[in-house]
């Protein structure tokens, strides 16, 4: 089963519940909205034929020469408005939910398109497809079996069950394996650097100092690193782990919410998802300057997975964590995580280029990583989003505690993965993990803690950022033309101390080496995309 929209004429089905069986010009609409949404998925930019003479252009028309996933979900909808006993256009939509990461938006769609036609196969494949992606192995195990009935030679479909299947064993592995009741020994007490000898043919750069006494990060350390990482070699691996075993320490140490001083006069940077695309990262850098005590930042997590320098990612800002652990300040996203990790290609990186026993220490070092941080007693910065209930004051945010794996709701899981919506009140998210909150909820959270501003990351936006609920909302994303496909720009937030109102840099993609991304992702993924 190839992974595109489909282009099959609806089935006209008969009267179902609240549905009545649509007229021929409504099938008709239907299909002008569908193939012009196809197009728009596809990336081409033939998208006038299903524009009426009078009818308002999407929002999002202007970008059709772009992959333009969001325009596809509008003019599936407007299909499904004008038809809506399509189990074609609800699986379509659900590709392109897949394709923005709004899995359970995708789920919904899926389900819709089987209740429809219980035998479409593709309704099955995208909820399967979904569910997969959200980690839910069992459910997308038992959907591709369903596809699987209906077309039993279909190659995809056996490759999606093998990956599924191996994935539910692993889980049963796992479990039987735990003993919670048992501590279990860090990773980082088990790293034996001593035995990682640097050969005399390395000729990358070096740490100051020794196993024995320590080692030192300088700034002409960080200059060598960069310039190695951007001419596509890696450091030693005894330096990498001397890095993030510093870099554990010092956000051990942190706590799950962290005040950040923002003096009068000096300035903070603020980035979102970079998600491995080092060769962006470089430039942000080209733009405005290096980290260093008189040029802070912070990074609002999702370093890696996705793009396919997901090391040279996180080993460059675990490095300048160490060089500078109060001018460097480091977010977790939904994306550190062992879940995540597993499919979107960081495990599959580290692997490649380090070893298995650096992706424990990774995942270990993750679950030290701070939730949020408060600048300047005024603005929240938190991956995420807000809560599923009022009355959150940020002592709650302090006393959680982190290191674990992100569960499946509760505060922690809400503040990586929720989402802001533009309507009031709270909804289900979209993503099918956290919750879709509103403009009231951003205004009352801000005034129960006396804050000015959240800023959050962890969903692409057009133009880079983007302000909401009435200038109290700000999400800013800074992986252009995200995964080499999404055409969107890049930006970062500069605050100023004293004033401390936000600033915004764009940026757009630069070259990267011919690399694709998700390169080290699980295969069904790499499918799903496109890759």
């Amino acid at each position: 089963m190839t992974e595109t929209a489909d282009t099959s004429d609806p089935p006209v089905l008969a009267q179902n519940g609240a549905h009545s069986t649509p007229v021929q010009d409504d099938i008709a609409a239907a299909e002008s909205h569908k193939n012009t949404a196809n197009e728009a998925f596809k990336g081409q930019a033939c998208l006038v034929a299903a524009i009426k003479p009078g009818e308002q252009r999407p929002d999002s028309f202007k970008y059709a020469a772009e992959k333009n996933y969001l325009l596809a979900i509008e003019l599936y909808g407007k299909a499904i408005d004008c038809n809506p006993l399509s189990a074609v256009y609800h699986a379509n939509r659900a590709f392109a939910h897949i394709r923005m990461e709004t899995y359970g938006s995708a789920v919904e769609d899926g389900t819709q398109a089987i209740a429809l036609d219980p035998k479409y196969v593709k309704g099955y494949y995208r909820r399967g497809d979904a569910h997969y992606a959200l980690g839910k192995y069992k459910e997308a195990l038992k959907d591709f079996k369903s596809a699987a009935k209906l077309a039993p030679r279909d190659p995809d479909l056996r490759k999606k069950l093998t990956a599924c299947e191996k994935e539910v064993k692993r889980i049963r592995f796992e479990e039987a394996l735990a003993t919670p009741d048992v501590a279990q020994t860090p990773v980082a007490d088990t790293i034996d650097m001593v035995s990682m000898s640097v050969e005399d043919s390395y000729d990358g750069p070096h740490l100051e100092g020794n196993v024995e006494e320590g080692y030192t990060v300088t700034p002409g350390f960080m200059q060598d690193m960069l310039h190695r990482f951007k001419d596509q070699k890696l450091i030693h691996r005894r330096y990498a782990f001397a890095i993030i075993l510093q870099a554990y320490d010092i956000l051990k140490a942190l706590p799950s919410l962290v005040d950040v001083p923002v003096p009068k006069g000096t300035k903070l940077t603020v980035c979102g998802d970079v998600h491995g695309q080092y060769f962006d990262l470089l430039n942000i850098f080209d733009i405005n300057g290096l980290p260093s005590q008189e040029n802070p930042y912070l990074f609002n997590g999702d370093f890696v997975d996705r793009g396919s320098w997901s090391a040279e990612i996180i080993l460059t800002l675990f490095a300048y964590k160490v060089l500078f652990p109060q001018h460097v300040h480091l977010a977790r996203g939904n994306h550190e995580s062992r879940g995540m990790n597993k499919i979107y290609g960081f495990d599959g990186e580290i692997s490649h280029k380090f070893s298995s026993q650096m992706i424990e220490l990774f995942r270990d070092t993750f679950c030290w990583l701070p939730l949020a941080h408060v600048l300047d007693n005024r603005v929240l910065v938190v991956h995420g989003g807000l809560f599923s209930k009022d009355g959150v004051k940020l002592s709650d945010i302090r006393s959680i505690d982190r290191h674990r794996q992100p569960p499946e709701d509760g505060l922690m899981c809400e503040m990586l993965w929720s989402d802001p919506k533009p309507t009031e009140g709270r909804g289900p998210s979209q993503r099918g993990v956290g919750v879709g909150f509103g403009p009231d909820v951003t205004r009352n959270f801000l005034q129960d803690n006396k804050l000015d501003l959240l800023v959050r990351s962890h969903e692409v936006k057009d133009d880079g950022y983007e302000i909401a609920h009435d200038g109290n909302c700000i999400t800013v994303f800074s992986a252009p033309n995200y995964c080499d496909q999404m055409g969107n720009k890049g930006a970062f937030i500069t605050f100023t101390g004293g004033d401390m109102s936000p600033q915004f840099t764009q940026f757009a993609a630069v070259p990267h080496p011919d690399v694709k991304p998700m390169a080290y992702a699980s295969s069904m993924m790499g499918n799903m995309w496109g890759f």
